[in-house]
């Protein structure tokens, strides 16, 4: 089968819109940690409480891409865009005037739902328009966007927070949410060429979704995004209450750690659009990984060994966010490059399972990290990312080197 090589908007306003679209998971997340703490002593709450807004978004978040992938791949990608777009909007503005820790969480998950429709939208995109080799390096230009965004959210929402309060970081989403709606409208032209009439049908639908899962290409760059994913959801589930509470960081010393964080990870996204032309994909990968696994590595060590402060997290963590900035784009092209004809759907399971791991993540941290500062605040944060390098490196040295091959999957026959 050839790939529609119709591109209906410019290459610069392909990466904008990637950007915007791809960037909405960290505004939702990045910029209202630094005002986690505040929230949590705010309203009262516990700190599993306070955990669940961020674990709650993210299940959301996965499941609603189930719906929002056949429902692309049967309409097209603009009107699940406008209306997932409207939708995050409305509870980001509900969110702000949330007067329980409960009438936050319910927004969250709204916002969650709402987020699976741009983030799903965004990786099909890249299907739609560009072959998959070509596609890694799109969306490792998209994912440089997110980590501009990722730049400026922690940052700002410490500034936020400690000037004008939590609620402010909340509102700054919606302003996000309004602005994303309104480029979508005026500018997004649709990239899916030919929708199709069958994609809802239960009896297509299930035979999609298992053609997808028996692919070992699907299972092997779906692992290695969410495995990298994993490590990411465990630094910023963890890192508000380690930074902030355990070693005594203002909010906005917090958001400029996050903000060298997002520039480690920024360089990692150019570096992979530089080696995919020169090694290929799957060498790609391999290099990173080991940046990963020494990361991983020397950040558990360092915990076990009770060397607890800021730089003796961060240095260690900026090589496993380097290679979150290979892994990333290779990953998530890599996962729908095998189902032209079935982009949206496929983008749906990968992300679906990427959100699985990251929320039976944040459950385990939710129970065993207390608020106080205390060895156990520390160590779920440093074995977490040693656990995640670990599988990492597995999958990279082991799945992507036999499964790794991009090629479209069989069709099956009508």
């Amino acid at each position: 089968m050839t790939t529609d090589t119709r591109v209906p908007m410019r290459t610069g306003m392909v990466v904008l819109m990637l950007s915007l679209l791809l960037g909405v998971q960290p505004i939702a997340t990045d910029l209202y940690l630094p005002a986690l703490p505040a929230m949590t002593l705010g309203f009262g709450a516990s700190m599993h409480q306070a955990q669940l807004t961020l674990t709650g978004l993210l299940l959301t978040f996965g499941l609603s891409q189930l719906v929002w992938g056949p429902l692309s791949d049967r309409f097209g990608r603009r009107p699940i865009l406008l209306w997932g777009m409207t939708a995050f909007t409305l509870a980001s503005i509900g969110s702000v005037f949330a007067s329980t820790m409960e009438q936050l969480l319910v927004w969250r998950c709204v916002q969650g739902g709402a987020m699976g429709a741009a983030v799903m939208c965004a990786r099909a995109i890249v299907r739609d328009l560009y072959s998959p080799v070509e596609g890694a390096r799109m969306m490792s230009k998209g994912l440089t966007g997110l980590g501009v965004l990722a730049c400026i959210s922690a940052p700002l929402g410490g500034l936020l927070s400690d000037w004008l309060g939590w609620r402010a970081a909340l509102g700054a989403l919606a302003v996000f949410g309004a602005l994303a709606l309104t480029l979508v409208a005026l500018r997004f032209e649709e990239t899916l060429a030919r929708p199709n009439p069958q994609a809802l049908n239960p009896r297509d639908l299930i035979q999609t979704w298992a053609r997808i899962l028996k692919h070992p290409t699907f299972w092997t760059f779906t692992l290695l995004a969410a495995t990298s994913y994993g490590g990411l959801f465990t630094f910023l589930a963890t890192s508000s209450f380690v930074f902030i509470n355990a070693l005594g960081l203002s909010k906005t010393q917090y958001g400029l750690l996050m903000f060298s964080m997002s520039l480690v990870y920024i360089t990692g996204t150019i570096i992979c659009r530089r080696l995919i032309p020169l090694l290929g994909v799957r060498r790609t990968v391999a290099v990173a990984a080991a940046f990963t696994l020494t990361g991983g590595t020397l950040v558990g060590v360092m915990g076990w060994l009770g060397w607890q402060g800021v730089w003796t997290i961060m240095l260690p963590y900026y090589l496993f966010i380097l290679a979150h900035g290979v892994h990333q784009p290779c990953g998530q092209s890599g996962a729908v490059s095998a189902f032209p004809e079935a982009a949206g759907t496929a983008s749906a399971l990968s992300g679906f399972l990427m959100m699985v791991a990251a929320f039976g993540m944040g459950q385990w941290l939710g129970q065993t990290m207390p608020v106080g500062v205390d060895d156990a605040t520390v160590r779920p944060l440093t074995n977490g990312l040693w656990f995640w390098a670990s599988l990492i490196a597995a999958v990279a040295w082991i799945l992507v080197p036999r499964f790794g091959d991009i090629r479209p999957a069989p069709q099956r026959q009508p």
